[in-house]
């Protein structure tokens, strides 16, 4: 016999900082919570992509921890007692003729819910990788395409592919534990936050780190899965090696929404627009929160999903709340509520 469904207020899709910031502000407005995450950890990117790295633009927080931010994105929500349901997929949504949402999972798990919030980033992800021939006979052992434990790279000769903000991040922060660095881009520009560009420069300054501009990748050089070096090619396909232990190419993410893109939700490529005052999709009692909401203006930015998980929040209340009015205060007036009973 199939178990019963799960009943909650909030289904939330997503397990990453923005959704582990909406159980908070679902739980201080008195609202219970189920996370589905497709990851077997909790953490979205931030976990699984760069635990290690630093994040810069979190309020109060001058530097933090990519897993730092996490664990205290989960101690802040642990009062409200979130259940988390990871390592399963969402692979069904459903609205009931009660005008409630049932989400079933790959593993068959069912939850009923008066609202959905999707936090799913911009949906599954994985690295574009280079088409470079023989790849495949270095991925996991001197190939890498994120970046989980800094020290695993201390005294390594590293080539770093990419100008955006993961290659110029990387760039840096190795730097302090490796023994040689380049950084290899098809063009002069970066497409990094500027500051981070102006320390890249600096550091190129030093024998620490070369920046091998223009080139892009060409091949690699060595045998059983051992790299010796990274061949790079200029626009006129004039080669040079470059000696290296480790290749981290940073190229993006390919997304894929998956079973989200056949909810009939109004998607602007492979994002879902919402109402920016709400965050509320055009199928009520939806909402998208986080990098994968879309409207005018829309930055990606963490802190900009932290607000957006707040919206919301106050705009899914009155479903669960329809004869009770909100008497807002502020959380240092009137502390943690007490979550409500099932």
């Amino acid at each position: 016999m199939p178990a019963e469904p799960q009943t909650t207020d909030v289904a939330i899709i997503g397990a990453g900082p923005v959704g582990l910031f909406a159980v908070f502000e679902c739980g201080m407005l008195k609202m219970r919570c189920h996370v589905v995450d497709s990851l077997a950890v909790i953490g979205g990117q931030c976990a699984a992509l760069y635990p290690e790295k630093p994040i810069y633009d979190i309020p109060g927080y001058p530097k933090v921890m990519a897993q730092e931010l996490i664990d205290r994105l989960t101690e802040q929500a642990a009062p409200f007692e979130p259940v988390y349901h990871l390592d399963q997929q969402v692979t069904g949504l459903q609205r009931s003729e009660a005008g409630r949402w049932r989400l079933t999972t790959a593993k068959g798990t069912e939850i009923d819910a008066a609202a959905v919030m999707i936090a799913a980033g911009c949906g599954a992800f994985g690295p574009n990788r280079p088409p470079l021939t023989g790849i495949e006979d270095y991925e996991g052992s001197a190939v890498h395409y994120l970046v989980q434990r800094r020290e695993a790279f201390r005294g390594k000769r590293i080539v770093i592919a990419g100008g955006g903000d993961s290659a110029v991040d990387w760039a840096l922060s190795l730097a302090e534990l490796a023994a040689k660095i380049h950084v290899v881009h098809r063009r002069p520009k970066f497409r990094a936050a500027p500051d981070s560009v102006e320390r890249l420069h600096r550091l190129a300054e030093t024998d620490k780190l070369d920046l091998v501009i223009p080139y892009q990748l060409a091949g690699l050089t060595g045998a059983g899965g051992v790299l010796s070096s990274v061949e790079v090619a200029d626009l006129e396909g004039q080669v040079k090696s470059l000696p290296a232990d480790i290749l981290l190419p940073f190229f993006g993410l390919s997304m894929n929404l998956g079973p989200i893109a056949d909810w009939g939700l109004n998607l602007d490529h492979h994002h879902i627009t919402v109402a920016p005052a709400t965050s509320e999709t055009n199928a009520p009692g939806i909402f998208a929160i986080g990098d994968i909401a879309s409207y005018p203006g829309k930055l990606k930015l963490i802190l900009s999903g932290f607000s957006e998980a707040a919206m919301a929040a106050h705009a899914i209340r009155p479903l669960i709340y329809p004869d009770e009015e909100l008497h807002w205060e502020y959380s240092t007036t009137k502390g943690l509520p007490t979550p409500a009973e099932p």
